[in-house]
Formats: C-alpha cells, structure tokens, sequence
C-alpha cells in the first residue's frame, strides 16, 4: 500500500514537472534547454521499480540530437536560399536595356530603329523569304533573300515598306520560308527584344524577364543575349 502511494505521488510530481518545463514562446516547439530539463526530471521521477534502461535514454538523446541537426540545416538552407536570390536579382538587373532573342515576341519599332530577327538553319538554305507584318497582319515589307550557310542567320529590317517609307513605331512580327533540299517549309523566327525588367515572386521561384510588348518569360528560357 505505501508503495503505490508513493508512485502515485511520483507520477504526479512528474506531469506537473512537465507541465512548467511547457515552452513559452509556442507550444509545439521544444528547445534544447527545455529538452534537458524535462530529461533530467524523468531521471529524477522514474519509477523505481521499472526504472528506464540507459538505452532508452541514448536512443531520446540521439533522436533530440538528430531533430536539432535538421532543424538547423533547415534554417541555415532556408538562409541560402534568400542569398541566392538576391545574386540572382542582381544578375538579372543586368540584362535590363539588353537584346536577347525570343520567339513569338513582336519586334517593336521606335524611331526608325532597324530591327533584328534571328533564324535556325541546320542545313543552310538555297533561298529564303522574309515578310513583315503590321498589328493587323498586312504585309508592310517582303525580301528575297538569297542561299545561307548553314547555323544561325541573323535578319535585319530597317524599319521601311515596299515604297521605302519609314512606318510607324509600333510592334511588327516576322515570317521566314525557307527553301532548302527542293522543299519550302516556313521556320519560326526569335525576335530581339529589348529586357525591360525582372521580377521574383518568392526567393525559391525562379526569375522572370519582361521584354518589350509586355511579354514576360523565364530567365532560364533565354538562349541569346546580345548588347
């Protein structure tokens, strides 16, 4: 009978002993002072006629131990992240004002600025035709281009139509047929666009480019950057 007043009495003394060690700050964390506390009064109220085997008290150690580990590479990946982002907007404000080649982006006239395209060829041309459209799609200029090596051939257009008149600023888009092994088969064509600017809507997505037309794409999907 006294025996089970005692653990009776020690039972109690270790949950209101918990109960204090309970964290102030938020109730679902536990620090490491908080966790040798509560360690040390399991010591100190264990049963003691089943008393905790060492190996259980290593095995709650280790598992602290391991749970702290991860929390503090979290934090410290979580910090790696947000540093990386901030290279990464810096890398990315140095694109502003630059030409970089897109496809289905509009090439936009200003001031009579020539305006640049660039085609793939991987098996070179023995002719080629470049027309240029207005917003509505009318046919504002056309060229007959002559046989092109192959790899990448860059398109320039001075701004002018058929008359030789300067048209009006706006945006353009290019159409390219190419003949080449007795076939004709148009190809799509990356317009130079100039970056205007780069945003990120968190530090773990990736970079976003807005180019001239309001078109926004990933940084990742840019293949040339010109000055």
């Amino acid at each position: 009978m006294s025996i089970t007043t005692n653990l009776s009495s020690i039972t109690r003394a270790s949950d209101v002993a918990a109960a204090k060690l309970a964290p102030s700050k938020d109730a679902n964390s536990m620090g490491q002072q908080d966790f040798l506390k509560l360690f040390t009064t399991q010591l100190q109220n264990q049963n003691p006629l089943d008393p905790t085997k060492n190996e259980a008290f290593v095995a709650q150690l280790a598992q602290f131990s391991q749970l702290e580990a991860t929390t503090n590479m979290a934090t410290q990946l979580t910090s790696f992240v947000s540093s990386q982002s901030g290279d990464r907007m810096l890398a990315g404000a140095s694109l502003i004002g630059k030409k970089v080649a897109l496809e289905g982006v509009p090439a936009t006239m200003i001031g009579g600025q020539p305006v640049q395209g660039v085609i793939s060829l991987p098996n070179g041309a023995s002719g080629m035709k470049l027309e240029v459209m207005d917003a509505s799609g009318t046919v504002v200029r056309q060229q007959i281009i002559g046989a092109q090596p192959s790899g990448e051939v860059t398109l320039t257009w001075d701004g002018r139509d058929g008359a030789g008149t300067l048209v009006a600023d706006g945006n353009y888009t290019f159409k390219a047929t190419v003949t080449a092994a007795g076939a004709t088969t148009q190809v799509p064509v990356k317009t130079l666009t100039t970056v205007r600017s780069v945003s990120q809507e968190d530090p773990a997505s990736e970079l976003m480019v807005l180019v001239d037309g309001g078109r926004s794409v990933k940084l990742s999907s840019l293949q040339r950057i010109s000055g």
